[in-house]
């Protein structure tokens, strides 16, 4: 998929690019597999703002996905569909027994492709199986990482994990970030990789556009009044006089560790970190 220019006639549409929606067949969603999604502003359940630079943007409806697919589906695909809240394409499709889903697309998923999950299924591109009959050595995504929970990591798009190796119970595998960690066996992934791989190359290039996408302007802790933010303040010298940056509320970032799961310690086989030193 190539990225679509723009010809430069207005300084925003100088560094402006957007996705070329060619590969994609219908504008229109499935009315039964779509509900409203609330607009939520960065705000919990208690009104309290949880992730700042949220709000305003254009309404969605939010498609229903199915993760999960049964055991022995035969499924062919109807529609390749955009998803604005997702960075990947996703299928419509349909199983033997007239039933409808949404599902993740892949590159190499088009109209009318045929495609099969369950242990039985063939070892083809889009087909989704347990790990324990994948070749070591295929790129996989859609990994779940509980069995029968359903496709948890490996979604975005672009993203492929590629699977090292199987000893006993558990499979290798190594995730787009470089980090090498344990699986199940009887977990399930799909072959192949996410679509839509040129979608880290698009560049917003106005304000207006990121305003749309629901996301309000950032402004830097170091231009703010020693009152709002630990890197406030000062008389116009040197800005940050050698303290390690916080957050808002004083909070160590930038190195500080904020992993919190540490019961999967033992399923991480070699870390991101290590991966990013050996290259």
């Amino acid at each position: 998929m190539p990225v679509k220019q723009y010809n430069p006639t207005t300084p925003a549409r100088r560094g402006m690019t957007s996705q070329d929606l060619s590969e994609i067949t219908t504008r229109k969603p499935l009315k039964s597999l779509i509900k409203t999604k609330k607009q939520t502003a960065g705000r919990n359940n208690q009104g309290r703002i949880t992730v700042r630079h949220r709000g305003g943007g254009v309404k969605r409806h939010y498609r229903l996905l199915n993760h999960r697919l049964g055991e022995g589906l035969n499924l062919s695909v109807e529609e390749i569909e955009y998803d604005p809240n997702r960075s990947a394409r996703i299928a419509r499709v349909k199983d033997q027994y007239g039933l409808r889903h949404y599902i993740i697309a892949d590159t190499q998923m088009t109209k009318g492709k045929t495609i099969e999950s369950g242990s039985e299924a063939a070892i083809e591109a889009s087909n989704r199986m347990p790990l324990s009959r994948i070749p070591v050595g295929t790129q996989i995504y859609g990994i779940e990482i509980t069995p029968g929970r359903g496709s948890q990591m490996v979604r975005a798009a672009g993203a492929k994990a590629q699977l090292m190796a199987k000893e006993g119970d558990y499979a290798l595998i190594r995730m787009p970030s470089g980090e090498v960690r344990k699986f199940r066996v009887e977990c399930c992934a799909n072959i192949g990789v996410v679509g839509n791989i040129q979608h880290q190359n698009v560049k917003i290039g106005s304000a207006g556009r990121r305003r749309r996408k629901g996301i309000r302007p950032t402004v830097r802790g170091v231009v703010m009044n020693a009152a709002d933010h630990p890197h406030g303040g000062g008389d116009g010298g040197r800005h940050g006089s050698g303290k390690p940056p916080r957050t808002p509320w004083g909070q160590l970032t930038l190195g500080y560790r904020t992993r919190r799961r540490k019961y999967t310690n033992k399923l991480i086989v070699r870390t991101r970190h290590e991966a990013k030193r050996k290259r």
